[in-house]
């Protein structure tokens, strides 16, 4: 007995003089916290906080590229590829050695910033003349026009305002990801039987609509490149979404919708269908882009909201969102146009292209907000004293254009 009690104290003396954690076996949880054009963030979990760690990552059918660094558990991964996807591990380090290696997670960089400068992103966004792109200057005036503008502009609110500015918590951000960004679960919750069903594309730390901390409508838009030229872009959208922490980048929500780029949008969502929007339509199609203003030419409907709609909705619109039976109040998809006689030679930059638009393809009803809210691109470029020249615009100005067939129970 006594050689195993020898054994037993030189175990502890040699425990003792390394300090070695009692977890320094267990390996590291390693998660993907944000991505970037050119970077990407990781951090994991560990019970030492001044360790040495060994971080490896690649790029598929690359070696590995090695980083040793001390201290806080987070890393950044410089100078990488844009748009190429890229996995990682990381191990603590004890004297040579480098283990055990960590769970592998993978995801890809972007292909633009989450705010700022957008390339094109490559995407047809719905075919010329359908939907969204529909030239409706000289459609026909719908026969109830003046009673729903007036009775929009009875409930409040009776001007123009452009919702989105140089603040970057105003406006809706979208992310544009490749087509090998890898998909992550989505948990869904109010509106889960009207959603399509997961994996997503999201991005660890894609930007959220009025912040991660807001209480609003927390919109997540994606646009997913093709896997090959002339392919369709997908839009992926979220409504109300939250990351949820860990190394699968899984998200909630409470309702989410994939759309094709590429195809009509008139069909792609069933009837009764809501979306991360009320209306059942897809929010990127419909937003004031800093790029398109800056190319002079907006080519498209723009997303507006009203506090109080009908209870009805017209194509491609798919769903309602009211109790309301009145005829004087907006269905969900309702065009509406800035009236041809209305007089915008006075109004200059961003606000002239804007209105020409309003003029040419309208506002689209996209779901209940504050009266005459129309919906722009989250971005610090924009001037927001260019863009308050359109808040002396009157709802007024505007005339309602003659619907298609509306589905109601009413």
């Amino acid at each position: 007995m006594r050689p195993m009690r020898a054994a037993i104290a030189v175990a502890v003396a040699v425990a003792s003089a390394g300090a070695v954690p009692a977890d320094a076996a267990k390996p590291p949880r390693l998660e993907v916290s944000s991505v970037a054009p050119r970077s990407i963030d990781l951090r994991w979990s560990a019970s030492e906080r001044r360790a040495r760690w060994s971080i490896r990552y690649r790029s598929p059918g690359e070696a590995w590229a090695r980083r040793t660094l001390r201290g806080p558990r987070r890393a950044r991964l410089r100078r990488l590829e844009r748009g190429t996807p890229y996995e990682a591990e990381v191990a603590r380090c004890g004297g040579r050695a480098c283990r055990p290696w960590s769970n592998r997670v993978r995801t890809a960089t972007l292909l633009a910033p989450f705010t700022g400068a957008h390339p094109d992103p490559g995407c047809e966004t719905f075919p010329e003349g359908e939907g969204f792109n529909r030239d409706v200057s000289a459609a026909p005036v719908a026969a109830g026009s003046e009673q729903i503008i007036a009775r929009i502009d009875a409930d409040g609110g009776d001007f123009l305002h452009p919702d989105f500015g140089s603040d970057p918590t105003y406006g809706i951000p979208w992310v544009v990801v490749p087509a090998a960004q890898p998909q992550v679960p989505v948990r869904f919750g109010a509106y889960g039987d009207e959603s399509d069903p997961g994996p997503y594309p999201v991005p660890p730390g894609a930007p959220i609509e009025g912040g991660p901390r807001s209480d609003g409508d927390r919109h997540v838009l994606v646009v997913r490149r093709p896997e090959s030229p002339g392919g369709s872009c997908s839009l992926f959208e979220l409504y109300r979404a939250r990351e949820r922490s860990g190394p699968r980048g899984a998200w909630s929500a409470d309702s989410g919708a994939v759309f094709d780029l590429g195809s009509p949008l008139t069909g792609q969502r069933p009837g009764g269908w809501t979306s991360a929007d009320a209306a059942g339509l897809p929010i990127y199609p419909g937003l004031v882009t800093y790029e398109e203003v800056a190319s002079g030419e907006i080519d498209h409907a723009i997303r507006v909201t009203f506090e109080r709609t009908r209870r009805g909705f017209v194509s491609p619109a798919t769903h309602y969102a009211s109790d309301s039976c009145s005829a004087d109040r907006p269905p969900m998809g309702l065009r509406l146009r800035l009236s041809g006689g209305y007089d915008i030679s006075g109004l200059s930059g961003a606000a002239r292209v804007i209105a020409v638009a309003m003029k040419r393809y309208g506002l689209i009803v996209a779901d209940n907000g504050s009266n005459w809210y129309i919906s722009g691109s989250t971005d610090r470029r924009w001037d927001d004293g260019d863009l308050d020249q359109l808040k002396a615009i009157p709802g007024a100005a505007f005339e309602v254009v003659e619907p298609g067939p509306e589905t109601t129970p009413c």
